[in-house]
Protein backbone atom coordinates (compact mmCIF):
# COMPACT_ATOMS: atom_id res chain seq x y z
CA UNK A 1 0.00 0.00 0.00
CA UNK A 2 0.92 3.20 -0.71
CA UNK A 3 1.96 5.03 2.45
CA UNK A 4 0.78 9.07 3.36
CA UNK A 5 2.72 11.32 3.96
CA UNK A 6 2.30 11.84 7.27
CA UNK A 7 2.40 8.20 8.09
CA UNK A 8 6.01 7.85 6.25
CA UNK A 9 7.52 11.02 8.51
CA UNK A 10 6.00 8.95 11.40
CA UNK A 11 7.64 5.96 10.15
CA UNK A 12 11.00 8.10 10.52
CA UNK A 13 10.48 9.00 13.76
CA UNK A 14 9.16 12.72 13.25
CA UNK A 15 7.33 14.30 15.46
CA UNK A 16 3.74 15.48 15.27
CA UNK A 17 3.25 19.17 14.71
CA UNK A 18 1.48 19.86 18.49
CA UNK A 19 1.77 23.44 19.44
CA UNK A 20 3.55 24.25 16.25
CA UNK A 21 3.85 28.15 16.60
CA UNK A 22 1.14 30.03 14.20
CA UNK A 23 3.93 32.57 12.30
CA UNK A 24 6.37 29.36 11.95
CA UNK A 25 3.21 27.84 10.05
CA UNK A 26 2.33 30.60 8.10
CA UNK A 27 6.25 31.10 6.84
CA UNK A 28 6.06 27.50 6.01
CA UNK A 29 2.94 27.65 3.90
CA UNK A 30 4.70 31.39 2.31
CA UNK A 31 7.13 29.35 1.22
CA UNK A 32 4.85 26.16 -0.03
CA UNK A 33 3.12 28.40 -2.15
CA UNK A 34 6.41 29.99 -3.47
CA UNK A 35 8.12 26.77 -4.54
CA UNK A 36 4.67 25.05 -5.62
CA UNK A 37 4.90 22.24 -2.90
CA UNK A 38 1.36 22.01 -1.76
CA UNK A 39 0.31 19.88 -4.67
CA UNK A 40 3.13 18.46 -5.65
CA UNK A 41 3.38 15.00 -4.94
CA UNK A 42 6.20 13.71 -6.58
CA UNK A 43 9.05 15.05 -8.76
CA UNK A 44 11.95 14.12 -11.46
CA UNK A 45 14.39 15.84 -12.90
CA UNK A 46 17.81 15.21 -15.13
CA UNK A 47 21.34 16.84 -14.58
CA UNK A 48 24.45 16.60 -15.39
CA UNK A 49 27.87 17.80 -13.97
CA UNK A 50 30.62 16.27 -11.60
CA UNK A 51 30.22 14.10 -8.58
CA UNK A 52 32.60 13.00 -5.57
CA UNK A 53 32.83 9.57 -3.83
CA UNK A 54 32.35 10.00 -0.50
CA UNK A 55 34.80 8.37 1.96
CA UNK A 56 36.81 6.88 -0.92
CA UNK A 57 39.87 9.38 -1.13
CA UNK A 58 43.58 8.75 -1.56
CA UNK A 59 44.48 9.80 1.54
CA UNK A 60 42.31 11.03 4.45
CA UNK A 61 43.25 14.83 3.86
CA UNK A 62 42.66 14.49 0.29
CA UNK A 63 39.04 16.02 -1.68
CA UNK A 64 36.86 12.79 -2.41
CA UNK A 65 37.53 11.56 -6.32
CA UNK A 66 36.12 13.67 -9.00
CA UNK A 67 33.86 11.21 -11.51
CA UNK A 68 31.71 13.56 -14.48
CA UNK A 69 28.37 12.22 -14.03
CA UNK A 70 26.65 12.23 -18.19
CA UNK A 71 23.74 11.94 -16.75
CA UNK A 72 21.48 11.75 -13.70
CA UNK A 73 18.29 11.07 -12.99
CA UNK A 74 16.29 12.01 -9.68
CA UNK A 75 12.80 10.40 -9.14
CA UNK A 76 10.91 11.09 -5.77
CA UNK A 77 8.09 10.42 -4.72
CA UNK A 78 7.13 12.69 -1.13
CA UNK A 79 4.13 10.17 0.07
CA UNK A 80 5.94 7.20 0.01
CA UNK A 81 9.35 8.75 1.21
CA UNK A 82 11.17 7.36 -1.59
CA UNK A 83 14.09 8.20 -4.18
CA UNK A 84 16.03 6.67 -6.87
CA UNK A 85 19.12 8.06 -8.51
CA UNK A 86 19.75 6.70 -11.43
CA UNK A 87 23.97 8.29 -12.91
CA UNK A 88 25.70 7.22 -15.47
CA UNK A 89 29.09 8.80 -15.04
CA UNK A 90 32.44 8.21 -16.63
CA UNK A 91 36.18 8.96 -15.21
CA UNK A 92 36.95 11.87 -14.11
CA UNK A 93 40.50 11.74 -12.97
CA UNK A 94 44.02 11.00 -14.50
CA UNK A 95 45.22 9.24 -12.99
CA UNK A 96 42.74 7.87 -10.91
CA UNK A 97 43.54 7.67 -7.31
CA UNK A 98 41.31 6.74 -4.18
CA UNK A 99 38.65 4.54 -4.64
CA UNK A 100 34.76 4.65 -5.28
CA UNK A 101 35.41 2.21 -8.64
CA UNK A 102 37.95 4.13 -9.88
CA UNK A 103 39.15 2.81 -12.53
CA UNK A 104 35.66 3.58 -15.09
CA UNK A 105 36.52 2.07 -18.19
CA UNK A 106 33.69 3.41 -20.58
CA UNK A 107 30.30 4.32 -19.36
CA UNK A 108 29.09 3.31 -15.51
CA UNK A 109 25.67 3.30 -14.11
CA UNK A 110 24.80 3.02 -10.52
CA UNK A 111 21.42 3.10 -9.02
CA UNK A 112 20.68 4.30 -5.41
CA UNK A 113 17.03 3.46 -4.04
CA UNK A 114 15.42 4.95 -1.05
CA UNK A 115 11.71 3.59 0.10
CA UNK A 116 10.82 4.74 3.80
CA UNK A 117 13.29 2.79 5.91
CA UNK A 118 15.37 0.58 3.48
CA UNK A 119 18.12 1.80 1.31
CA UNK A 120 19.74 -0.68 -1.50
CA UNK A 121 21.52 -0.50 -4.73
CA UNK A 122 20.28 -1.88 -8.30
CA UNK A 123 23.30 -3.88 -9.39
CA UNK A 124 23.09 -6.24 -12.53
CA UNK A 125 19.33 -5.92 -11.70
CA UNK A 126 19.23 -7.59 -8.30
CA UNK A 127 18.29 -5.73 -5.50
CA UNK A 128 20.84 -5.52 -2.67
CA UNK A 129 20.56 -4.18 0.17
CA UNK A 130 22.84 -0.82 1.58
CA UNK A 131 21.44 -0.11 5.18
CA UNK A 132 24.52 1.71 6.12
CA UNK A 133 23.60 4.31 3.44
CA UNK A 134 19.70 4.81 4.68
CA UNK A 135 20.50 7.86 6.71
CA UNK A 136 22.27 10.16 4.19
CA UNK A 137 19.75 9.07 1.53
CA UNK A 138 16.36 9.82 3.92
CA UNK A 139 18.41 13.29 4.34
CA UNK A 140 18.80 13.75 0.39
CA UNK A 141 15.18 12.93 0.00
CA UNK A 142 14.06 16.01 2.65
CA UNK A 143 16.75 17.90 1.39
CA UNK A 144 15.33 18.39 -1.32
CA UNK A 145 13.76 22.35 -1.20
CA UNK A 146 10.35 20.62 -1.63
CA UNK A 147 11.03 17.81 0.63
CA UNK A 148 12.47 20.64 3.79
CA UNK A 149 8.92 22.42 3.46
CA UNK A 150 6.97 19.39 3.53
CA UNK A 151 8.79 17.63 6.34
CA UNK A 152 9.05 20.56 8.46
CA UNK A 153 4.69 21.21 7.74
CA UNK A 154 4.63 17.64 8.91
CA UNK A 155 6.98 17.98 11.92
CA UNK A 156 7.63 20.05 14.99
CA UNK A 157 9.88 22.40 12.86
CA UNK A 158 11.44 25.46 14.93
CA UNK A 159 11.12 28.46 12.48
CA UNK A 160 13.22 31.45 13.21
CA UNK A 161 13.05 34.35 10.38
CA UNK A 162 14.05 32.33 7.54
CA UNK A 163 15.72 29.52 9.31
CA UNK A 164 14.21 25.93 9.18
CA UNK A 165 15.21 23.09 11.37
CA UNK A 166 13.76 20.16 12.11
CA UNK A 167 15.35 16.44 12.79
CA UNK A 168 14.97 12.48 12.29
CA UNK A 169 16.31 11.24 15.38
CA UNK A 170 19.09 8.84 14.86
CA UNK A 171 19.38 9.35 11.20
CA UNK A 172 19.85 13.75 10.71
CA UNK A 173 19.45 17.01 11.98
CA UNK A 174 18.45 19.30 8.97
CA UNK A 175 18.49 23.26 9.38
CA UNK A 176 17.35 25.14 5.90
CA UNK A 177 17.53 28.67 4.77
CA UNK A 178 14.87 30.77 2.69
CA UNK A 179 16.07 33.39 0.33
CA UNK A 180 13.68 36.90 0.17
CA UNK A 181 11.55 35.07 -2.39
CA UNK A 182 10.50 32.42 0.03
CA UNK A 183 12.86 29.40 -2.01
CA UNK A 184 15.39 27.18 -0.43
CA UNK A 185 18.63 28.58 -0.71
CA UNK A 186 20.51 26.86 1.17
CA UNK A 187 20.40 23.32 3.99
CA UNK A 188 22.51 22.43 6.32
CA UNK A 189 22.70 19.47 8.02
CA UNK A 190 24.28 16.76 10.18
CA UNK A 191 24.08 13.01 9.23
CA UNK A 192 24.63 10.22 11.23
CA UNK A 193 27.65 8.27 9.99
CA UNK A 194 29.42 5.08 11.07
CA UNK A 195 33.30 6.63 10.56
CA UNK A 196 33.14 9.97 11.31
CA UNK A 197 30.11 9.89 13.52
CA UNK A 198 28.21 13.40 13.25
CA UNK A 199 29.32 13.98 9.49
CA UNK A 200 28.43 17.69 8.50
CA UNK A 201 26.33 17.77 4.99
CA UNK A 202 25.59 21.23 3.08
CA UNK A 203 23.77 21.82 0.00
CA UNK A 204 22.77 25.34 -2.02
CA UNK A 205 20.21 25.55 -4.45
CA UNK A 206 20.22 28.38 -7.05
CA UNK A 207 19.09 29.78 -10.26
CA UNK A 208 15.38 28.71 -10.01
CA UNK A 209 13.03 28.20 -12.53
CA UNK A 210 9.42 27.17 -13.26
CA UNK A 211 8.79 23.65 -14.52
CA UNK A 212 4.77 23.61 -15.02
CA UNK A 213 4.04 25.61 -11.98
CA UNK A 214 6.61 24.08 -9.36
CA UNK A 215 10.00 26.39 -8.71
CA UNK A 216 13.25 24.15 -8.69
CA UNK A 217 17.02 25.44 -8.71
CA UNK A 218 18.43 24.47 -11.84
CA UNK A 219 22.16 24.56 -9.94
CA UNK A 220 23.10 21.94 -7.44
CA UNK A 221 26.02 21.90 -4.89
CA UNK A 222 26.52 19.87 -2.51
CA UNK A 223 29.67 18.90 0.02
CA UNK A 224 30.23 16.40 2.92
CA UNK A 225 33.05 16.34 5.93
CA UNK A 226 34.08 19.32 4.02
CA UNK A 227 35.01 18.40 0.80
CA UNK A 228 32.77 18.83 -2.28
CA UNK A 229 30.21 16.19 -3.34
CA UNK A 230 27.69 16.99 -6.19
CA UNK A 231 28.09 19.93 -8.68
CA UNK A 232 25.27 19.64 -11.03
CA UNK A 233 23.00 21.76 -13.59
CA UNK A 234 19.67 20.31 -14.04
CA UNK A 235 18.00 20.64 -17.31
CA UNK A 236 14.51 19.05 -16.94
CA UNK A 237 11.82 18.75 -14.48
CA UNK A 238 8.54 16.56 -14.38
CA UNK A 239 6.51 17.63 -11.22
CA UNK A 240 3.78 15.14 -10.53
CA UNK A 241 4.46 12.50 -12.70
CA UNK A 242 4.62 8.50 -11.68
CA UNK A 243 7.04 7.10 -9.77
CA UNK A 244 6.41 3.99 -8.06
CA UNK A 245 9.14 2.46 -6.51
CA UNK A 246 8.07 -0.67 -4.20
CA UNK A 247 10.30 -2.17 -1.58
CA UNK A 248 11.56 -5.34 -3.19
CA UNK A 249 10.60 -7.99 -0.74
CA UNK A 250 14.50 -9.33 -0.23
CA UNK A 251 15.88 -5.90 0.90
CA UNK A 252 12.62 -5.92 3.52
CA UNK A 253 13.99 -9.13 4.88
CA UNK A 254 17.41 -8.26 5.31
CA UNK A 255 17.37 -6.50 8.62
CA UNK A 256 20.47 -8.23 9.34
CA UNK A 257 21.86 -8.25 6.43
CA UNK A 258 25.61 -6.62 8.38
CA UNK A 259 25.24 -9.02 11.25
CA UNK A 260 25.27 -12.36 9.06
CA UNK A 261 28.35 -13.76 9.89
CA UNK A 262 30.18 -17.29 8.29
CA UNK A 263 33.30 -18.78 9.55
CA UNK A 264 36.16 -20.72 7.98
CA UNK A 265 39.28 -22.26 9.57
CA UNK A 266 42.21 -21.31 7.50
CA UNK A 267 44.93 -22.75 9.57
CA UNK A 268 45.12 -23.44 13.48
CA UNK A 269 43.96 -19.98 15.30
CA UNK A 270 43.10 -18.16 12.02
CA UNK A 271 39.83 -18.25 10.73
CA UNK A 272 38.15 -16.41 8.05
CA UNK A 273 35.04 -14.74 8.80
CA UNK A 274 32.96 -13.91 5.98
CA UNK A 275 29.19 -13.67 5.40
CA UNK A 276 28.77 -10.65 3.53
CA UNK A 277 30.11 -8.44 1.27
CA UNK A 278 32.77 -7.09 3.73
CA UNK A 279 35.12 -9.67 5.47
CA UNK A 280 37.73 -9.61 8.12
CA UNK A 281 40.68 -12.20 9.76
CA UNK A 282 40.66 -13.44 13.28
CA UNK A 283 44.23 -14.30 14.15
CA UNK A 284 44.66 -16.18 17.91
CA UNK A 285 48.11 -15.55 19.63
CA UNK A 286 48.98 -17.08 22.97
CA UNK A 287 47.24 -14.54 25.14
CA UNK A 288 45.54 -12.67 23.10
CA UNK A 289 43.52 -12.20 19.83
CA UNK A 290 44.49 -10.04 16.85
CA UNK A 291 41.41 -9.14 13.79
CA UNK A 292 41.89 -7.65 10.72
CA UNK A 293 39.68 -5.30 9.80
CA UNK A 294 36.56 -4.47 11.38
CA UNK A 295 34.38 -2.64 8.13
CA UNK A 296 30.62 -0.88 7.90
CA UNK A 297 29.39 -0.12 10.92
CA UNK A 298 27.97 -1.28 14.56
CA UNK A 299 26.11 -3.90 13.54
CA UNK A 300 28.52 -5.50 11.80
CA UNK A 301 31.94 -5.15 13.97
CA UNK A 302 29.48 -6.56 16.80
CA UNK A 303 28.81 -9.35 14.94
CA UNK A 304 32.73 -10.00 14.24
CA UNK A 305 33.32 -8.96 18.24
CA UNK A 306 30.86 -11.95 19.14
CA UNK A 307 32.63 -14.16 16.84
CA UNK A 308 36.16 -13.63 17.38
CA UNK A 309 35.10 -14.55 21.14
CA UNK A 310 33.26 -17.56 20.47
CA UNK A 311 36.44 -18.45 18.26
CA UNK A 312 39.55 -17.87 21.20
CA UNK A 313 36.96 -17.86 24.35
CA UNK A 314 38.98 -16.09 27.36
CA UNK A 315 41.24 -14.52 25.66
CA UNK A 316 40.82 -10.67 24.83
CA UNK A 317 41.20 -9.11 21.59
CA UNK A 318 44.58 -6.77 21.82
CA UNK A 319 44.62 -5.22 18.32
CA UNK A 320 42.41 -4.06 15.46
CA UNK A 321 44.75 -4.08 12.23
CA UNK A 322 42.81 -1.43 10.02
CA UNK A 323 43.82 -1.57 6.35
CA UNK A 324 43.07 1.48 5.10
CA UNK A 325 40.48 5.05 6.13
CA UNK A 326 37.94 4.63 3.24
CA UNK A 327 34.44 4.36 5.29
CA UNK A 328 33.39 0.65 3.89
CA UNK A 329 36.47 -0.58 5.48
CA UNK A 330 36.43 1.61 8.76
CA UNK A 331 33.11 1.65 9.63
CA UNK A 332 32.92 -0.42 12.61
CA UNK A 333 36.51 0.57 14.13
CA UNK A 334 34.68 2.73 16.79
CA UNK A 335 32.90 -0.23 17.92
CA UNK A 336 36.32 -1.99 18.24
CA UNK A 337 37.66 1.17 19.88
CA UNK A 338 34.92 1.30 22.58
CA UNK A 339 35.95 -2.01 23.62
CA UNK A 340 39.53 -1.14 24.65
CA UNK A 341 41.27 -2.81 21.07
CA UNK A 342 44.45 -0.88 20.03
CA UNK A 343 43.94 0.54 16.53
CA UNK A 344 46.67 -0.19 14.04
CA UNK A 345 46.54 1.50 11.10
CA UNK A 346 49.07 3.22 8.37
CA UNK A 347 50.56 6.43 9.39
CA UNK A 348 49.24 8.55 6.90
CA UNK A 349 45.64 7.42 8.77
CA UNK A 350 46.86 7.67 12.32
CA UNK A 351 45.79 11.33 12.72
CA UNK A 352 42.48 10.74 10.77
CA UNK A 353 41.20 8.05 13.19
CA UNK A 354 42.43 9.70 16.51
CA UNK A 355 40.18 12.42 15.10
CA UNK A 356 37.24 10.58 14.20
CA UNK A 357 37.44 8.02 17.26
CA UNK A 358 37.56 11.65 19.14
CA UNK A 359 34.40 12.92 17.54
CA UNK A 360 30.74 13.27 18.71
CA UNK A 361 28.17 10.42 17.43
CA UNK A 362 24.91 12.83 18.88
CA UNK A 363 23.08 11.84 16.16
CA UNK A 364 22.83 8.41 16.72
CA UNK A 365 24.60 7.20 19.73
CA UNK A 366 27.31 4.50 18.89
CA UNK A 367 28.89 1.80 20.87
CA UNK A 368 32.01 3.99 20.97
CA UNK A 369 29.66 7.44 22.04
CA UNK A 370 28.06 5.10 24.97
CA UNK A 371 31.43 3.78 26.31
CA UNK A 372 32.84 7.28 26.91
CA UNK A 373 35.90 5.93 25.82
CA UNK A 374 39.38 7.47 24.39
CA UNK A 375 40.98 5.65 21.81
CA UNK A 376 44.25 3.79 21.04
CA UNK A 377 46.17 4.07 17.64
CA UNK A 378 49.32 3.26 16.88
CA UNK A 379 50.81 4.34 13.16
CA UNK A 380 52.91 1.39 10.81
CA UNK A 381 54.95 3.13 7.84
CA UNK A 382 56.81 0.34 5.93
CA UNK A 383 56.50 -2.60 8.31
CA UNK A 384 55.43 -3.92 11.69
CA UNK A 385 55.95 -7.27 13.02
CA UNK A 386 53.77 -8.92 16.29
CA UNK A 387 54.68 -11.96 17.60
CA UNK A 388 54.28 -14.20 20.39
CA UNK A 389 57.09 -16.36 19.53
CA UNK A 390 55.22 -19.43 17.98
CA UNK A 391 53.10 -17.06 15.81
CA UNK A 392 54.48 -14.33 13.67
CA UNK A 393 52.02 -11.22 12.05
CA UNK A 394 53.84 -9.40 9.65
CA UNK A 395 52.09 -5.75 8.61
CA UNK A 396 53.47 -4.44 5.34
CA UNK A 397 52.71 -1.34 4.14
CA UNK A 398 51.25 -1.78 -0.03
CA UNK A 399 53.67 0.88 -1.92
CA UNK A 400 52.77 3.08 -4.60
CA UNK A 401 49.16 1.30 -4.81
CA UNK A 402 47.27 3.98 -6.50
CA UNK A 403 43.71 2.98 -4.70
CA UNK A 404 45.17 4.44 -1.19
CA UNK A 405 48.14 5.71 -0.31
CA UNK A 406 48.25 4.07 3.22
CA UNK A 407 46.93 0.62 2.08
CA UNK A 408 48.19 -2.47 4.37
CA UNK A 409 47.98 -6.07 3.93
CA UNK A 410 48.71 -8.86 6.29
CA UNK A 411 50.81 -11.65 6.21
CA UNK A 412 51.34 -14.59 8.37
CA UNK A 413 54.72 -16.52 7.27
CA UNK A 414 54.33 -19.58 8.93
CA UNK A 415 50.69 -19.75 7.71
CA UNK A 416 52.09 -18.63 3.56
CA UNK A 417 48.63 -16.14 3.95
CA UNK A 418 48.05 -13.33 2.50
CA UNK A 419 45.30 -10.94 3.52
CA UNK A 420 44.77 -7.39 2.15
CA UNK A 421 41.76 -5.04 0.54
CA UNK A 422 40.53 -3.60 -2.23
CA UNK A 423 43.99 -4.16 -4.12
CA UNK A 424 42.79 -7.49 -5.57
CA UNK A 425 39.25 -9.23 -5.46
CA UNK A 426 38.47 -12.30 -6.96
CA UNK A 427 36.79 -12.68 -10.58
CA UNK A 428 33.58 -14.50 -10.57
CA UNK A 429 34.06 -18.40 -11.93
CA UNK A 430 34.34 -18.11 -15.27
CA UNK A 431 34.77 -14.01 -15.11
CA UNK A 432 36.76 -12.89 -18.24
CA UNK A 433 40.30 -10.96 -17.46
CA UNK A 434 40.32 -7.65 -16.87
CA UNK A 435 42.51 -6.15 -20.16
CA UNK A 436 44.37 -4.22 -19.19
CA UNK A 437 44.41 -5.22 -15.69
CA UNK A 438 44.00 -3.50 -12.84
CA UNK A 439 46.71 -1.40 -11.80
CA UNK A 440 46.01 -1.82 -7.94
CA UNK A 441 46.52 -5.52 -8.37
CA UNK A 442 49.42 -5.40 -10.68
CA UNK A 443 50.93 -3.55 -8.10
CA UNK A 444 49.98 -5.84 -5.38
CA UNK A 445 51.55 -8.79 -7.26
CA UNK A 446 54.82 -6.46 -7.47
CA UNK A 447 54.71 -5.83 -3.88
CA UNK A 448 54.70 -9.46 -2.69
CA UNK A 449 57.37 -9.73 -4.80
CA UNK A 450 59.38 -7.04 -3.33
CA UNK A 451 59.05 -8.05 -0.28
CA UNK A 452 60.14 -11.46 -1.01
CA UNK A 453 56.84 -12.79 0.49
CA UNK A 454 55.90 -16.50 0.11
CA UNK A 455 52.07 -16.80 -0.28
CA UNK A 456 49.79 -20.30 -1.21
CA UNK A 457 46.57 -18.41 -0.32
CA UNK A 458 44.78 -15.43 -0.27
CA UNK A 459 41.98 -13.80 1.99
CA UNK A 460 41.11 -11.06 0.39
CA UNK A 461 39.08 -9.06 2.46
CA UNK A 462 36.08 -8.57 -0.49
CA UNK A 463 35.38 -12.07 -2.47
CA UNK A 464 36.72 -15.41 -1.56
CA UNK A 465 39.79 -17.66 -0.45
CA UNK A 466 41.86 -18.01 -3.89
CA UNK A 467 45.52 -18.93 -4.30
CA UNK A 468 48.02 -16.67 -5.37
CA UNK A 469 47.76 -18.48 -8.89
CA UNK A 470 44.32 -16.90 -9.47
CA UNK A 471 46.29 -13.03 -8.49
CA UNK A 472 48.45 -14.30 -11.30
CA UNK A 473 46.14 -15.38 -13.46
CA UNK A 474 43.97 -12.00 -12.99
CA UNK A 475 46.65 -10.16 -14.41
CA UNK A 476 47.89 -12.20 -17.01
CA UNK A 477 51.33 -13.67 -15.31
CA UNK A 478 52.39 -16.68 -14.89
CA UNK A 479 53.08 -18.27 -11.48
Amino acid sequence: MRTTLALTLAALLLFPVSGFAQDGRAALERAAVALGAASLRSIELSASGVNFQVGQSFTPAAPWPRFNVKSLKRSINYETASLRDEFVRTQGEDPPRGGGGQRVRGEQRQVFMLGGDHAWNVVADAAVPTPIALADRQFQLWATPHGVIKAALANNATVTGRAIAFSVPGRFRLRAMLDDRGLIERVEGQVANAVVGDMPVEVTYADYKDFGGVKFPTRIRQSAGGFPTLDVTVGDVRPNVAVDLPVPEPVRQAGAVYATVATQMVADGVWYVTGGSHHSVVIEMKDHVVVVESPLNDQRALAVLAETRKLAPGKPIRYLINSHHHFDHAGGVRAFAAEGVTVVTHEVNRAFFERTLAAPATVSPDQLARAGRSARVEGVTGKRVMTDGARTIEIHHIAGNGHHDGLLMVYLPKERLLSQADAFTPLAANAPVPTPPSPATVNLADNIARLGLAVDQLLPLHGRLVPLAELNRTIGRAN
